[in-house]
């Protein structure tokens, strides 16, 4: 029987590896564009993939030839590794019409325990064939039977009721304290009460103390919030701001990476002391704070948020302020964020440039434009009315615009926690890309 082919059938088999996955494992997968959420599922895959050469006969999918991996390379630099990035750009943003022959066997392999030579010849899901919807419509809702009639007692139907007994029944009744009552209540209950409220407001001031002085010792401790910034200062740092940073160059597992760059988009708001950090990068986002450590010298303390409520990747710049200039410099310690265990600690210079203030951001989602351009596309609402639209994707510093940005950026912008001679590409490559693309 004829099976889907193309985007229709990756699109259903990754939509059920998810399924299985989560069931399987009570591991929660958060579909967006952020690649990391899939990278669980893209090692497990490739697990299946790697060991094709040697099962063809046993798993019925198609020939693949060895590879015969002379330099002991490990996930994801493996010939049939499979990568978040692709399951992303195949299940969540659906932009995948001719999926990896590879990909795909290892997700009939892993629900159906077959290739897909070996499932066409004896299909057990209708779904999958190529007559069948490309999404199964749902039952439609049933439809429920009217409500019973509800009748009332008419006025006469109700028992009549004299008027000395209404007039008993809705007069309050009234209670008097007998001289015995009241000093009992004088004698017992009112010190018991006293005692009771003196004993709350201790254990009350004692929490408070205890909790005031815990928090007073942290925040000694992590010198949180050591100074308080000026008027000028909030406003300086307050706003949207577009950041330039080279740390695609230090991906190992991206061949072609010399003098890759990628703007992000930062959201920065004043928050009592402190500011809100919020940063939209190509593939993924950050979440933070900025504190003043004194004048003129901020802080940025960042990390990534997983779909399962912790934190990775924590970051940690330094920025001088350089007078009234939209564009500020800053050193960080951060990360390459590469694939599995080539994740790299670095140290790397980034460019702010201050775009604006006011207004609110919001990430695109699920738009034709979106899947277009093969980038994570954020807008910004104005408080004119106006809406700026940015795209932010991997770029060639010398495509960028502004020139001098490329010294900023270059190789010689980052360096490694352990030195590694092949972690920066140092030789030139045809230039690609178009930079921070915006629109008004």
């Amino acid at each position: 029987m004829q099976l889907k082919t193309g985007k229709d059938e990756i699109v259903y088999l990754l939509t059920n590896v998810l399924e299985k996955f989560e069931s399987t494992t009570g591991q929660k997968i958060v579909r967006n564009s952020n690649r990391k959420n899939y990278e669980a599922i893209a090692i497990l895959l490739s697990d299946i993939s790697n060991q094709f050469p040697l099962n063809q006969a046993a798993w019925q999918h198609q020939f693949y030839e060895p590879d015969y991996n002379p330099k002991q390379l490990t996930y994801p630099s493996r010939k049939y590794d499979i990568t978040g990035n692709q399951i992303k750009d195949a299940c969540y943003n659906q932009i995948v019409a001719k999926p990896r022959a590879f990909l795909v066997d290892a997700c009939y392999i892993y629900l159906y325990g077959v290739g897909r030579k070996g499932f066409e010849q004896h299909p057990t899901d209708p779904l999958l064939l190529a007559t069948a919807p490309a999404t199964p419509v749902s039952n439609a809702a049933e439809v429920l039977p009217n409500p019973p009639e509800i009748t009332s007692l008419a006025d006469n139907q109700f028992p009549e009721i004299s008027q000395p007994v209404l007039n008993e029944l809705v007069t309050p009744a009234t209670h008097t304290l007998t001289p015995t009552t009241q000093r009992s209540w004088q004698r017992y209950v009112m010190p018991a009460l006293l005692c009771l409220f003196i004993f709350s407001t201790g254990i009350l001031s004692y929490q408070y103390l205890s909790l005031y002085t815990r928090w007073t010792t942290i925040r000694k401790d992590f010198n949180l919030i050591p100074y308080q910034p000026t008027a000028a200062e909030i406003s300086q740092v307050e706003g949207l701001w577009q950041c330039y940073t080279g740390s695609p160059q230090a991906r190992v597992s991206q061949p072609d990476r010399y003098h890759l760059v990628v703007p992000n988009i930062i959201e920065v708001k004043y928050k009592d002391g402190y500011f809100t950090y919020k940063r939209y990068g190509a593939n993924f986002n950050h979440s933070g704070y900025i504190q003043f450590e004194g004048p003129g010298v901020i802080s940025i303390h960042t990390c990534l948020i997983n779909y399962d409520g912790k934190l990775s990747s924590p970051r940690h710049s330094l920025m001088q302020l350089q007078g009234e200039n939209s564009r500020q410099d800053a050193i960080s310690a951060s990360w390459n964020f590469d694939a599995g265990n080539n994740n790299k600690i670095i140290g790397i210079r980034e460019v702010y440039t201050k775009i604006g203030k006011g207004g609110s951001v919001q990430e695109i989602l699920n738009s034709v434009e979106t899947a277009a351009c093969h980038c994570k596309i954020i807008s910004w609402q104005q408080q004119d009315g106006q809406t700026s639209t940015y795209y932010l994707k991997n770029v060639r510093l010398e495509s960028l615009p502004d020139s001098t940005l490329h010294n900023l950026l270059d190789e010689k912008s980052m360096i490694s926690a352990y030195p590694q001679d092949s972690l920066i590409q140092t030789r030139p490559l045809p230039l690609v890309g178009n930079g921070l693309e915006w629109k008004s």
